[in-house]
């Protein structure tokens, strides 16, 4: 067995493993700490909804186990057990060039695994999110929603994997260099389409009709410095009730979105509160920020790849003899469906960078709006989302962008006695 196998069967045992007890370890500290408030919120939230907020985690966290198992029968099919190898045959002999063949054995490959991933993705929104008061998709809406997903994916992802095929054919040992420059132009490309082509095939987005907020908004947007292409209002109770608000796109596309549901459960002074938040990550440049950072990330992978697919250790190590078949589409694929093993450990860092973005949006929100509407704010949307206020510690650090909510609205409360 190749050294390379040996590591690889290591990593994904301990990310396996490191899964499962993570899962095991919340529901846990969040059932042991179901039958009381937390004292800080105990004159906001009933017993009722914290234990609701309870089951309704412990529930989504259930369904990791069977995800977990899937993910790995998956993985171990196509790579180490010959599946890519078998794979890459049969569309052998449709396709000789290596551009479209390549074509061909990426996207099948995560076809298959999408479709196998299906009735997970099903049964979470039509038992879990339908049990506990959340759901409102039809299981038409459901399958439009996939078809129209893949359709966009295949129209955008298509020409951008066809781009990083040729270069990776065609222009040497740097071709890692010149994708990466692909990548940066499609990602723009992505974000400036998004708030007025893909997102309308979605949801319905319409003009925020009440003057009275508008006018309170477009005040907080003069004192922010910001500027937006519009107001919206997304009619997002239409497949669920949970509640959120958002601003996407950048330069002349940017436009902020309430979800309808937000708007119908906070008052303005919190509607407010929750936007300077929101405003507070574009102040602070944290979307730059945090897309500067993926783009450096993206560099060092491609370039790790460019090093790996020169490496016969790095096929045969991962079930795939190098000689059989195309190496680079066969190495572009191994890499990307292995390295999730290998950098799991690293959640914690990224959740961390995230929540010092989240305090920092707080802080700014605390300075041009009220510090205690947007706690009140928070509460409600916990409360209507059934967020779980006792998180496991370990669990949230390695998963949750956002701090837990005893410890944002702590810090809430320092920013207002400032």
């Amino acid at each position: 067995m190749q050294t390379f196998t040996l590591i690889f069967l290591f990593a994904l045992l301990v990310t396996t493993l490191m899964q499962v007890w993570l899962s095991i370890r919340h529901i846990r500290h969040v059932r042991a700490h179901q039958h009381q408030v937390p004292e800080e919120f105990a004159s906001k939230i009933s017993l009722a909804d914290h234990q609701k907020a309870a089951a309704y985690t412990c529930a989504k966290t259930s369904t990791r186990y069977p995800g977990i198992l899937l993910h790995v029968v998956l993985l171990l099919t196509f790579t180490l057990g010959g599946g890519l190898s078998a794979l890459s045959e049969f569309w052998a002999g449709w396709f000789s060039d290596p551009v479209v063949h390549g074509m061909a054995l990426i996207i099948s490959t995560f076809m298959i695994m999408s479709a196998v991933e299906l009735p997970l993705s099903y049964y979470r929104v039509f038992v879990i999110e339908e049990r506990f008061g959340f759901n409102k998709m039809t299981p038409l809406m459901f399958f439009t929603d996939l078809i129209k997903q893949t359709a966009i994916g295949l129209l955008l992802g298509a020409p951008l994997l066809f781009c990083v095929l040729w270069l990776m054919e065609k222009t040497g040992d740097l071709w890692w260099l010149y994708a990466w420059f692909a990548w940066i132009a499609f990602n723009l490309f992505v974000l400036a389409i998004y708030p007025a082509w893909i997102a309308p095939l979605f949801n319905k987005f319409t003009p925020l009709q009440d003057a009275a907020l508008k006018t309170r908004i477009e005040q907080l947007m003069n004192k922010c410095g910001f500027t937006a292409s519009g107001l919206f209002v997304m009619d997002g109770s239409r497949r669920s009730n949970h509640g959120n608000a958002y601003f996407t796109g950048f330069g002349k596309t940017k436009r902020i979105v309430f979800f309808d549901t937000l708007l119908a459960r906070l008052e303005p002074a919190e509607i407010e509160a929750v936007l300077a938040h929101e405003l507070g990550h574009f102040k602070l440049r944290h979307v730059i920020k945090r897309i500067a950072v993926s783009f450096i990330i993206s560099l060092g992978f491609l370039s790790l790849l460019g090093y790996s697919m020169q490496q016969a250790w790095f096929y045969e190590g991962l079930g795939v003899t190098a000689g059989s078949v195309p190496s680079t589409a066969m190495a572009l694929l191994l890499f990307f469906l292995v390295m999730p093993v290998f950098t799991f450990l690293l959640h914690p860092i990224s959740s961390l960078y995230s929540r010092k973005h989240e305090f920092e949006a707080d802080a700014y929100a605390a300075q041009n709006a009220s510090a205690d509407d947007l706690i009140h704010a928070l509460v409600k949307l916990y409360q209507d989302n059934a967020a779980t206020l006792t998180p496991d510690p370990l669990h949230s650090a390695f998963y949750d962008s956002h701090p837990p909510a005893s410890i944002r609205v702590a810090h809430l409360q320092n920013q207002g006695q400032a």
